[in-house]
């Protein structure tokens, strides 16, 4: 079985930094691209920051300068770095993977399409 299970966030003021991580659970042999999504109240989501399995990277340019995506693929973790905080940042944020190869007992390799993360709340204060 497969789960992304995130950690991090919570409650920071204004120019202050918080890491968010995203930890992928199971028998993994690889993983795609890992992207971070933020959901504010009324807003739809926002691409937040994607890294693919080679290590590039992509921002939105709301977040370009201040916030550094990155992921140890030993540790199956994906990481958010948040510097320099606005308020305008306070969302819930999700992290996903587009495709997961694992192994499963029964079926042998297999591949997960499109897995999501439990969404963490952060709450950047003025």
């Amino acid at each position: 079985q497969v789960q992304l299970v995130q950690s991090g966030g919570g409650l920071v003021q204004a120019g202050g930094s918080l890491r968010l991580s995203c930890a992928v659970s199971g028998s993994i042999l690889t993983i795609n691209t890992m992207t971070w999504y933020r959901r504010t109240v009324g807003n739809s989501r926002e691409l937040v920051a994607s890294i693919t399995a080679g290590g590039s990277t992509n921002y939105a340019d709301s977040v370009k300068g201040r916030f550094t995506i990155s992921r140890d693929d030993a540790k199956k973790t994906a990481f958010l770095q948040m510097n320099s905080l606005k308020v305008e940042d306070t969302a819930v944020y999700y992290c996903s993977a587009d495709r997961i190869l694992f192994f499963d007992q029964e079926l042998g390799n297999r591949e997960a399409v499109d897995y999501w993360g439990q969404g963490t709340q952060v709450t950047v204060s003025s």
